[in-house]
């Protein structure tokens, strides 16, 4: 019989842990357990369920003891957004007719009540990477006004073998963002054109068909983006794709191979072009980031950040079972959970020279809208943040003899995780699917981008090796998470053992209490990509404020 998760919580970690977990498991387990229940609706932005959630959290700081974090002295920051639906209508390529969710998924973030393209000539642009800085380009000058660009998942290496020209320019296996569908989506619109389609492979997307489609025809966007958007975005699935390149006379097979050549031009789809006549659903809401705050004692201008990300995916179709709530229980009330726990802890500590800052954000599943928002909006300025450590999705199996790393090499937190889960008799293991691109797929990375030290703990990075069963042990369970990642089955179970989970969510604990008690600024290891935006601030944190 499985111990109760409060007695789990209460034994050692491991045999040679020397220091003991401040994380109460339990205390996790009944957050989620609030978090996902069907009375949250999934939690989506601008429904009912977002203005539970968002009175439920705020309660929580309150009794917990914390201030105000936000703008103005206010518990919330407003995340304007616009939701947008696409309804039932016609769709086709070249003549066929596609079907929505099988053969492709489309959404759009422009708020017309009607997505129409007609006879949009369609052009496969490879990788459609623009990248001078490692002498790259697969567009070659080619104009795509008007058009629909179809691009390749991941980056030109992913697939690379000898003789490739691509083989080390992105990093092999690691994914850089010019592998995420997010910057393909961008430089389309960048470009001019009116679509863009990714074909569907899991290996290089990180995930299956199932998670394309789980939203349903949903997406949002705030309300007035700074950038261009494109009209229709999606994906085509991998079967589809290959026959639609076969009726144009290409193999895409062949074309796959000679994208990852430096010579690579963009192709054009011989035929009856694109076409899409769909009906729009567009709402505005105005979502809200929330945010507590612990002042510091002496320095109060410099500020650690704890985030998680509240949203989830709502009410979608339903499911065999007929169940329709999409809870996000790990995905990421646990995480939102642990925020919540660090920042009670935090509240019963002697109070830091440092501000501590707890951000729950908002439209992270819909493109890291609440952070990006922050980030260009910050209440705290970048120069002055010291970190931000973020949580996303744990794993709920129990305790680990180690603890996972994204995106290994990019900046001096690490040396903290591996002293922190050193003093829990733990190693840190770097991610094992790097080519999933996880690094840019969390609310962390808009603060990254802008120059700010992050750390990241996502369990779908790896198989953890769990104390029972091993590594091995730790890839059922990572298998049998990803079965419903974004699905109704991403549920709060009794069963859950979150020892594990606790032991992770206060090794943040232990490196942001060491981060608010002291004077160390963490530096990007030279080579990261953000290195040099925040040496370009470094007169803003004054004398004290070498990184190291």
């Amino acid at each position: 019989m499985t111990p109760p998760i409060a007695v789990l919580a209460a034994l050692p970690l491991l045999a040679a842990t020397t220091a003991p977990v401040q994380i109460p498991a339990d205390r996790l387990s009944a957050d989620v357990k609030v978090l996902a229940s069907d009375g949250f609706e999934g939690r989506a932005p601008g429904t009912p369920g977002e203005s539970k959630t968002v009175a439920w959290l705020i309660d929580q700081f309150k009794a917990a003891g914390l201030e105000p974090g936000g703008p103005a002295g206010s518990w919330t920051q407003p995340v304007p957004l616009i939701r947008t639906q696409l309804g039932a209508g016609a769709v086709s390529a070249n003549g066929t007719a596609w079907i929505m969710g099988r053969d492709v998924y489309l959404s759009t973030v422009r708020p017309a009540t009607r997505a129409t393209i007609a006879r949009a000539p369609l052009v496969f642009v490879g990788y459609g990477v623009s990248a001078p800085e490692r002498q790259w380009d697969d567009f070659k000058g080619v104009d795509l006004k008007g058009k629909v660009a179809v691009f390749l998942i991941n980056d030109p290496d992913f697939e690379a073998t000898a003789g490739d020209d691509a083989v080390g320019r992105f990093g092999d296996r690691r994914m850089t963002y010019y592998g995420r569908w997010t910057y393909k989506f961008e430089e389309a619109a960048r470009r001019g054109a009116v679509g863009a389609l990714i074909i569907h492979d899991t290996p290089g997307a990180g995930y299956g068909w199932a998670t394309v489609t789980a939203p349903g025809g949903e997406n949002y966007d705030v309300a007035d983006p700074a950038a261009p958007r494109i009209g229709l975005q999606g994906w085509i699935e991998g079967g589809a794709a290959t026959r639609l390149f076969a009726a144009a006379g290409l193999d895409l097979a062949h074309l796959r191979k000679a994208a990852r050549r430096a010579d690579f031009r963009p192709v054009a789809l011989q035929g009856a072009g694109f076409s899409a006549d769909l009906p729009v659903t567009v709402t505005r809401a105005e979502s809200r980031n929330v945010i507590a705050k612990l002042t510091g004692r002496a320095r109060p201008d410099e500020t650690i950040i704890y985030g998680a990300h509240w949203d989830a995916y709502g009410i979608g179709a339903p499911d065999a079972a007929g169940r329709r709530v999409r809870p996000g229980a790990n995905d990421d009330a646990l995480g939102t959970a642990g925020v919540l726990a660090i920042a009670r802890a935090a509240a019963k500590a002697p109070r830091p020279a440092r501000t501590q800052v707890f951000a729950l954000w908002t439209g992270e599943e819909r493109g890291l809208l609440g952070s990006e928002t922050y980030a260009a909006h910050p209440v705290y300025p970048a120069a002055k943040t010291v970190a931000n450590l973020t949580l996303d999705i744990l794993q709920t199996a129990g305790p680990a003899r180690d603890v996972l790393l994204v995106g290994a090499g990019q900046n001096a937190l690490e040396d903290q995780l591996a002293a922190a889960a050193g003093a829990q008799g733990r190693t840190v293991t770097p991610e094992a699917l790097p080519e999933r691109g996880l690094f840019y797929r969390a609310d962390h990375f808009s603060l990254a981008r802008r120059g700010v030290p992050t750390l990241l703990l996502m369990a779908i990075s790896g198989a953890p090796d769990l104390v029972t069963g091993g590594r091995a042990a730790g890839q059922r369970w990572l298998d049998g998470y990803m079965r419903c990642y974004h699905q109704t089955c991403d549920a709060w179970s009794p069963d859950w053992r979150l020892d594990g989970a606790a032991a992770d969510v206060d090794l943040l604990r232990c490196i942001g209490f060491d981060l608010a008690n002291g004077n160390a600024w963490p530096a990007w290891r030279p080579g990261s990509e953000f290195k040099a935006l925040r040496d370009a601030s470094a007169a803003e944190r004054g004398g004290d404020g070498a990184e190291r």
